[in-house]
């Protein structure tokens, strides 16, 4: 958008952003020129499902300025209900109900204890994810669940195609498209906002803070096991790790489209998890060990929570404010 000549810095940041994905994807087509295949794309809009479906959930968490670090522990254990369930020859729709409702189980007393209760947010959920983790054990000591996998009708989420794409980046556009609206258009996306922005003004405006930090919790816990049934759709088995790997990729790409897009949002996450998404998929095409791509995802999502803090910004600005004076003090002298 342009303004009397000047462009307005929404527009900046989504062409850096453009060129950054550009950059990118021709370093990787570069060396790899299966990169930019048919076949790769696909399987980049693929993954782009799970990572995204974790990463929305945790959005409105990093709104409402807490972290959630159970979500991970929370999709091993709806993985393996799951599949326990799958097991035991129960329809597929019921199987994923049971799933979310055992994660919206755990969200609700992440929610409630520190909404409520005031109790820390790191220690709580690191505490309920190790809980809702070894739980996953208890289902079959540990072993990987297969049976009835095949009959149960769940890979058919990870083979379906609508024009020549998996069906589940649809679905997550989709998913994404409602989040957009609900968050931007609607009085309940503003209330997340203002309890994540001030909860004591939110609080004497008339928001309910505390029930909007629990629903925040409560979201994030669902969206993962949403994550968490596209990866048991595509593996076709369900250990406890499944939902482990999501941890990662779903905080750098809220952190990243954060510094990128100027603030925590729904298309910011959208278009973080899509930069984290290329870039696993492009290490993975290039035989890159696992740990070196997970050594470059921890130092974007460093890179990311620094840029987005505040007091960060304040100290660039300030330095900034600093420099100009001197550098127009030499100018003079000059």
């Amino acid at each position: 958008m342009l303004k009397f000549g000047i462009v307005s810095a929404g527009t900046v940041r989504f062409l850096a952003f453009a060129a950054l994905v550009f950059i990118i994807g021709a370093a990787f087509t570069t060396v790899e020129p299966r990169f930019l295949s048919t076949q790769n794309i696909s399987a980049v809009t693929r993954h782009m499902a799970a990572n995204g479906l974790a990463a929305l959930g945790l959005t409105l968490v990093v709104i409402v300025r807490k972290f959630d670090l159970s979500f991970a522990g929370t999709a091993c254990f709806a993985a393996m209900t799951i599949g326990f369930m799958i097991a035991g020859g129960h329809e597929l729709w019921l199987c994923i109900l049971v799933g979310v409702l055992a994660a919206a189980i755990v969200g609700a007393f992440n929610g409630m204890a520190i909404s409520y209760f005031g109790l820390p947010d790191i220690v709580t959920t690191i505490a309920t994810g190790s809980i809702a983790g070894g739980l996953a054990f208890l289902y079959s000591n540990g072993r990987t669940i297969f049976q009835n996998f095949v009959t149960s009708g769940i890979l058919n989420l990870n083979d379906a195609r609508l024009f020549g794409y998996s069906v589940s980046f649809f679905f997550l556009i989709a998913l994404y498209a409602i989040a957009w609206v609900f968050m931007h258009r609607t009085r309940y996306g503003a209330s997340f906002y203002a309890t994540g922005e001030n909860p004591v003004s939110a609080y004497f405006s008339g928001v309910p803070v505390r029930t909007y930090t629990m629903m925040a919790f409560v979201i994030c816990a669902v969206t993962s096991v949403l994550a968490v049934v596209l990866i048991l759709a595509e593996s076709g088995t369900a250990d406890t790790n499944k939902g482990a790997t999501l941890l990662m990729p779903a905080y750098a790409g809220v952190f990243l489209g954060a510094a990128l897009l100027g603030g925590t949002s729904v298309l910011a996450t959208l278009a973080g998890t899509f930069l984290i998404t290329m870039l696993l998929d492009g290490f993975s095409l290039l035989g890159v060990p696992y740990y070196y791509s997970d050594g470059v995802v921890s130092a974007i999502l460093l890179t990311g929570v620094v840029l987005f803090d505040a007091r960060v910004r304040e100290l660039f600005s300030d330095l900034a404010s600093f420099i100009q004076p001197v550098t127009s003090a030499s100018e003079k002298r000059s």
